[in-house]
């Protein structure tokens, strides 16, 4: 099987333990992701961000093929039953291709929308467990055992620490994949860094415990540069594409709408075009008739917008008034807290001062004003047991051993804003403008401001947002 990917280029899978992807991406499960916008709702902030969870799916997936490459040019020294046989191999292609398959419309933010709903990774495990899917059919032809495997490979489970890591870790082959496929999209091209180079500088570390396979680490002498290349864009894409303003502004939105829906459902109001898995999922786990998996797989993002283009025609002027909103991309502004404003007493004022405005304009301050609070860890290997090997065969933390690194590890990026209704933008800005201390003034023009681990910091803006 040979494909073009205008990330990858040309992607093949042609060797016999790699003609298990061929089969599943036959399956209705996985041609269901060509249906799900890798990033929600963000094409609105970047119009050619339409690319999919298939082809992110497709991607990850030669990853993980190039990896095994790797691992099997160094793995010479180990025992065989450490070693990568052609049916881990094949485990390992399964489960880099499926990890994504449980997403609902838009990803993560139909998760986001439903905090009580069951989240994608349960779904996945479902998918790939339930007898009953195409996904669990083609995997029980190679093996009975298969499922199962590719389920606990999925959730970070392996006898292979270095093969767990390499599907859920911090370098794993899903981040590999979705930074410079959401950086190709997007244009965004300070999100790349260097894949080939970083999986030359995998190798194998010492294992966690006696008897136990090595698990997995970069190699001292070369791999620092990819690592930190990889963590600064990652943390790129998240300044510059995930907390985008009008990026968070739209999701914020579609929360709001499916919160209202909910609400009209719990008052006994009939909502015209909302389909029975959507209510079955926003009344949530008190809802007497559970979501089965074959109802949840019919979701898909244009289901979800068939629903909200029903919606504005809805007898209820709010649900109808948010619902044009989104499709006709009127979206709420936002204003940017930082400083004094952006500490919790700070934020509070400003949220109370934007919930009078809207009340006094008529608009519930409960759909209509609202705080975003979008953080990220930038680094953190407390957690993930990768290490940094060295010629001697010691072993160190890459924090302990990258300047770079050492600086981000611990911290979180923080970018809280106001969300609210484009009519009270004026009123809202004076009023917060006014009360505003001047300890707590605008950056200078030409100099960003954000938060980072909670406190305030500023650079000379050499990219347009950096760190802001």
């Amino acid at each position: 099987m040979i494909l073009r990917d205008p990330v990858h280029g040309l992607v093949s899978f042609e060797a016999e333990e790699e003609e298990i992807v061929e089969a599943l991406l036959e399956t209705k499960e996985l041609q269901r992701l060509r249906g799900v916008r890798q990033l929600g709702l963000t094409s609105l902030a970047y119009p050619g961000a339409d690319h999919t969870r298939f082809s992110h799916a497709v991607g990850t997936a030669h990853v993980m093929r190039h990896f095994i490459a790797r691992i099997r040019s160094i793995d010479g020294d180990l025992p065989f039953w450490q070693r990568l046989t052609s049916e881990r191999a094949r485990e390992a292609l399964a489960a880099a291709l499926l990890h994504d398959v449980g997403h609902g419309p838009f990803s993560h933010l139909f998760e986001s929308a439903l905090p009580d709903g069951v989240h994608h990774e349960q779904w996945s495990t479902r998918i790939v467990l339930d007898e009953s899917t195409e996904v669990n059919q083609v995997l029980r032809r190679y093996d009975s055992a298969l499922p199962q495997r590719v389920a606990d490979l999925i959730s970070g489970q392996h006898e292979l620490p270095y093969l767990a890591r390499a599907v859920s870790g911090m370098f794993d082959v899903d981040r590999c994949d979705y930074l410079l496929r959401d950086a190709h999209f997007t244009g965004v091209n300070y999100g790349r860094y260097d894949l080939e180079w970083l999986l030359r500088s995998f190798c194998l570390g010492s294992a966690e415990s006696p008897g136990q396979a090595p698990g997995l680490s970069i190699d001292g002498t070369k791999g620092l540069p990819a690592i930190e290349s990889f963590t600064l864009a990652r943390l790129f894409m998240f300044q510059q594409v995930y907390f985008h303003k009008a990026s968070r502004a739209s999701e914020f939105l579609l929360t709001r709408i499916l919160d209202r829906v909910r609400n009209l459902l719990l008052d006994g109001t009939d909502v015209r075009g909302v389909p029975s898995t959507l209510r079955n999922l926003i009344l949530g786990p008190g809802n007497t008739s559970e979501t089965s998996l074959h109802q949840y797989l019919r979701l898909d993002d244009s289901i979800i917008w068939s629903a909200f283009s029903e919606f504005t025609e809805a007898r209820d002027p709010v649900l109808a008034d948010l619902s044009r909103r989104l499709l006709h991309r009127k979206l709420f502004k936002s204003f940017d807290l930082f400083g004094d404003d952006a500490e919790q007493a700070g934020r509070a004022k400003a949220l109370a001062i934007a919930r009078s405005i809207a009340e006094e304009r008529g608009l519930d301050p409960d759909l209509y004003v609202g705080l975003d609070m979008p953080q990220v860890a930038t680094f953190d290997d407390s957690k993930d047991p990768l290490t940094v090997l060295f010629p001697d065969g010691s072993e160190r933390r890459p924090g302990d051993v990258s300047f770079l690194l050492s600086r981000l590890r611990g911290q979180v990026l923080s970018r809280p804003r106001l969300i609210f209704a484009e009519e009270i933008r004026d009123a809202l800005t004076d009023e917060l403008g006014n009360s505003r201390a001047p300890s707590s003034s605008p950056p200078a023009k030409g100099v960003q401001q954000g938060t980072l681990a909670g406190g305030s910091f500023a650079k000379e803006s050499i990219r347009k947002d950096f760190l802001s």
